[in-house]
């Protein structure tokens, strides 16, 4: 098994990328910390883990709290006794052009998708130096890279997690602690739904993906995996885009 005797955090795995991540690292011997802040499907996850064979608990959080994070830290260390792997996944953003979004908006959204994966990587780090290294896999995004009409605040906060997830990497690699983020195109997951219903939004996104489809989170799930594995070794500072070509037009 590829995590076997790996202690790993996922963030916002009450569903999608998150969920799909979760079931293959258990699949693959993690003990995994559930973590969301929909208590309702953070649980769920749990127990398919727990039907498939696995190990996991769920503790609740909103990564855009510091003390959600730290008690997560905490929590963990206290049930499995170390950690070493966190996949900042969590994101939730609010859509609006650049005059008529709010503060209140703008805010949110950074929060939840930048400050939280800060936060989470804050919270880590001293776990991870104390338990010989560690890996952190950070959900960035082409919203990271590119100019989306009203998603402003999305692509600022993942254009920052892409920079932060850099200056992680080079700050910690001393401490045998690594880095990388994951750029998706749009995945199909309860949080694009409502995206998906509007047809023109449909056809823009569906244009954008040469490969001839939406991503679905088991397209992302094995990618986390390698970054979370020993394979990945080697490997720190990458900005990993797996998009359906999209990037590449």
């Amino acid at each position: 098994m590829r995590l076997s005797g790996k202690v790993a955090i996922v963030t916002g795995s009450g569903g999608g990328q998150g969920r799909a991540a979760a079931l293959l690292f258990a699949k693959e011997g993690a003990k995994v910390v559930v973590t969301d802040w929909n208590q309702h499907l953070g649980t769920e996850t749990v127990e398919l883990i727990k039907a498939g064979g696995g190990d996991a608990v769920f503790v609740p959080a909103d990564v855009s709290k510091s003390s959600d994070v730290k008690s997560l830290i905490e929590s963990t260390i206290n049930m499995f006794g170390g950690l070493n792997v966190i996949y900042n996944n969590a994101g939730s953003a609010k859509f609006a052009r650049l005059a008529d979004l709010t503060e209140d908006e703008w805010d949110y959204t950074v929060d939840i998708e930048l400050k939280g994966v800060w936060l989470c990587i804050k919270h880590a780090i001293p776990e991870m130096i104390a338990a010989g290294g560690g890996s952190i896999i950070n959900t960035a995004s082409v919203a990271g890279m590119l100019g989306l009409p009203t998603q402003g605040a999305h692509c600022a906060a993942k254009a920052g997690v892409i920079a932060l997830t850099r200056v992680t990497a080079i700050e910690y690699a001393r401490y045998n602690i690594r880095a990388n983020a994951i750029c998706p195109g749009l995945i199909r997951t309860p949080a694009t739904y409502d995206l998906l219903e509007d047809p023109k939004f449909l056809a823009f996104v569906e244009k954008n993906h040469p490969i001839g489809r939406l991503g679905e989170p088991e397209d992302i799930a094995p990618l986390a995996l390698y970054l979370a594995s020993d394979e990945s070794s080697f490997m720190t500072g990458s900005i990993i885009t797996i998009d359906g070509g999209w990037t590449a037009q």
